[in-house]
């Protein structure tokens, strides 16, 4: 199997995408998976200029790179968040707009609505992001929290994703939710929680990122092995624990990079993910996306990171057997 490796650009948004380009095919990456963000991908370019998409093409087939996802990540976290002033530092500024909270959440919906627009008109069918959540503040139970406060969250990802999703299947695109804290689903039960509000719908499913669950003591194999058919995108990210009876699991309000974390990203293979697992699991799966690796590593320099891992991720990847091993000692 040679599924292709392609290079999220969310973190290298501060580059020009004629330059990021260029950097991806030198990496030795496939594709790339455009961020909705800095000039990479700007869904109401895409949607007010018949050109926009076709010219993007053009860029990307100069430099023989493949695309199969954008990602609204920053759009969506502000669907069902509670707004405020952070917000303003990852949002379009006409989505923005005066703050109100209300209306940021009503132009992030209508922003979300358009990606799966642009994305059809780009001819791609996977839009990777985020939902946000109204109840992310209420992880910790205390002062107590009701079963019906977090039945009121979901509710809400119902009520708001729908109308979504409705756009979303009429465009043939489907969306792939990062399951990741500070969403609505950031394990394997508040997923499971998350498919079970919206229906099942086809239309909606997983970025699978392993990185974002390792940190919580969750084993990513068995996240694939709950939801096979609802992997529509990986992103291959590493993450290690690094807990030395100082710190803990919630971080102490210190930020990523600080050695006294008790956890942080890593390159790939450079952390505490299994990688050789996931693949037999994407494999059992029948998963034949793209692998695209998503590059955060505070401790190394990105250049030299993104083309290392380039390497580690084409060397890891292999297909299944489509034979048994003792077959020839099977009867005809």
């Amino acid at each position: 199997m040679s599924r292709p490796v392609t290079l999220f650009t969310g973190q290298w948004a501060d580059l020009p995408l004629v330059d990021m380009v260029r950097k991806t095919q030198e990496f030795g990456y496939d594709g790339i998976e455009l961020a909705c963000w800095g000039d990479h991908f700007e869904v109401d370019k895409a949607l007010a200029d018949d050109q926009y998409c076709e010219q993007k093409r053009e860029l990307l087939d100069q430099y023989n790179l493949q695309c199969h996802a954008i990602s609204a990540h920053l759009v969506g976290q502000a669907v069902l968040d509670n707004i405020d002033e952070r917000h303003r530092l990852i949002l379009p500024d006409y989505v923005w707009g005066d703050g109100d909270p209300a209306g940021v959440n009503e132009r992030a919906i209508e922003e979300m609505k358009n990606s799966a627009r642009a994305a059809q008109k780009m001819g791609i069918g996977i839009v990777n992001g985020f939902t946000g959540s109204s109840i992310w503040h209420l992880l910790y139970s205390f002062p107590p929290v009701s079963p019906a406060m977090i039945d009121k969250g979901f509710d809400l990802l119902a009520e708001r994703f729908n109308p979504i999703l409705d756009v979303f299947a009429e465009c043939g695109v489907k969306f792939a939710l990062e399951v990741h804290p500070t969403e609505i689903a950031f394990d394997i039960y508040t997923a499971q929680r998350a498919l079970e509000a919206l229906d099942h719908r086809e239309e909606f499913g997983f970025n699978f990122d392993p990185s974002h669950l390792i940190w919580q003591g969750i084993d990513p194999v068995e996240f694939i092995r709950a939801f096979p058919d609802r992997i529509y995108h990986v992103h291959v990210k590493d993450a290690i624990a690094t807990l030395d009876g100082r710190s803990g699991i919630l971080a102490s309000h210190l930020n990523f990079g600080d050695p006294r974390r008790g956890w942080d990203f890593r390159s790939p293979g450079r952390g505490g993910v299994n990688f050789e697992e996931i693949i037999r699991a994407l494999n059992v799966a029948n998963y034949t996306g793209p692998l695209s690796v998503e590059w955060e590593d505070s401790g190394m320099e990105r250049e030299f990171g993104a083309q290392e891992a380039a390497e580690f991720v084409k060397g890891l990847d292999f297909a299944p057997s489509n034979l048994a091993f003792d077959a020839a000692f099977a009867d005809d």
